[in-house]
């Protein structure tokens, strides 16, 4: 059983669960009540493996700063009965264990995103987790607007 709070939050997808790319279909459909555009600010995003990561802009601001970066992805609302098989198939696609989980590739953290209109939104974002961030600032490829579909498409 994962750990957490199951407050029903809708999800923020930034990399292969965004629509047409591969992870959509096979985990979202028919579990999704509702997609729309959102931007998740403070953040950055990397390169993975065939898949993106985000970390949190505010570990490489100076103390202070206003963290820079913003990651583009969807705002995703699970159907009411679907809510919680959709939590758990995204915590294994992510290998999200637990909060503090050695084992953890991705964390599962609730934050702001803003929808198009600029609305604020609280949504589950997957970060990546510390050890992988840490080594994505050190050497990672960065995606500088922040857009996975974008950089894939311009391969």
């Amino acid at each position: 059983m994962r750990a957490g709070p199951e407050g029903g939050l809708p999800f923020f997808v930034y990399g292969t669960l965004r629509p047409g790319e591969h992870n959509h279909d096979l985990y979202l459909r028919g579990r999704v009540a509702e997609e729309e555009p959102a931007r998740l600010t403070g953040a950055l995003l990397y390169d993975g493996p065939g898949y993106p990561y985000a970390i949190e802009a505010a570990g490489t601001a100076a103390p202070g700063a206003v963290a820079s970066g913003a990651v583009v992805g969807e705002l995703v609302t699970a159907k009411r009965e679907a809510y919680g098989e959709l939590l758990a198939v995204l915590d294994e696609l992510e290998e999200y264990e637990a909060p503090d989980d050695p084992r953890n590739l991705y964390v599962r953290v609730a934050r702001d995103v803003l929808r198009a209109d600029g609305t604020p939104a609280r949504a589950w974002v997957y970060f990546a987790a510390p050890r992988v961030a840490r080594a994505l600032r050190a050497r990672g490829r960065l995606i500088a607007d922040g857009d996975w579909l974008a950089h894939v498409r311009g391969r």
